[in-house]
Formats: C-alpha cells, sequence, structure tokens
C-alpha cells in the first residue's frame, strides 16, 4: 500500500482600497480586538468556504481603544467608552472563529487613507485631530 498525501492551499487577497499610500505601513502596532464592538456584514465578513470556516475582520476598519478593557472596537463618535476617539484603522484582514471573543490585529496609526473606502464609513468631521494620537491624513 502507498500514500499519497493531498495537499491543499486556499490563498486570500486583502482589499486595501481604502489604504491611499504605503506611508506608515511599516510601523504599525499589535492591538486586541473586542469582537463584540465590531458589525457583523460591515466590518466582518463571514466565511463562504467550508475548506476555511473562519470570519475575518476586514482591512481598513477604523478602531478606537475601550478605556475599560484596553481593548479595541469599532470607531464611533457617539459612543462614550473610548471608541469615540480613532486610534486608527485596521490594517490586515484579521482570521478568527466565529466563536472568539477577542482577535489579534495589526493598527495603522500614521498614514494616508481614503476615507471614502473605508469599511463601515467614516465621517472625518467626527476625528478629533491630535498631536499624541494617530497620525491619518484623509483623501
Amino acid at each position: 500500500m502507498t500514500l499519497q498525501p493531498i495537499t491543499t492551499s486556499t490563498s486570500y487577497t486583502a482589499d486595501r482600497a481604502w489604504l491611499a499610500a504605503l506611508h506608515g505601513t511599516d510601523s504599525t502596532e499589535t492591538i486586541t480586538l473586542d469582537m463584540s464592538k465590531l458589525t457583523a456584514g460591515t466590518h466582518t465578513a463571514a466565511s463562504a468556504d467550508t475548506n476555511q470556516p473562519y470570519s475575518r475582520v476586514l482591512s481598513g476598519v477604523p478602531v478606537g481603544k475601550i478605556t475599560a478593557s484596553g481593548l479595541y472596537g469599532a470607531f464611533d463618535p457617539a459612543a462614550t467608552d473610548g471608541r469615540q476617539v480613532l486610534a486608527g484603522h485596521v490594517f490586515a484582514e484579521v482570521l478568527f472563529a466565529p466563536t472568539a471573543t477577542k482577535a489579534p490585529a495589526a493598527l495603522l496609526w500614521h498614514g494616508v487613507v481614503v476615507a471614502a473606502k473605508v469599511p463601515g464609513g467614516i465621517d472625518t468631521s467626527k476625528v478629533t485631530p491630535s498631536v499624541t494620537g494617530p497620525q491619518i491624513r484623509y483623501v
């Protein structure tokens, strides 16, 4: 009897249409996302591939830091938990199990972003400029 191993691979290409320039992409920070603060279908996409059951956080989602936990959730100017202050954007798509409550991510805190292409949208008039916070220029 001979064994015939079978290998399967799948590749995914991130949609970074929101990223206007590579400036700042070499200095991302590691953060932890609070999955309960992201909206399915807006900030995350469920997998339709039975070979890859993980869902994914979309690249470009704007996030803010939750004061009480130190975790990050979707930027929301109306929030009162810290997410009303923009920390940056999720740089690369993040795979996560459907039952996950947290997921690691890379934070783009310095760069140029196409506001019209940000997943879930962003009202740039609600982003408060800061000399100590994220340095994002919107075009």
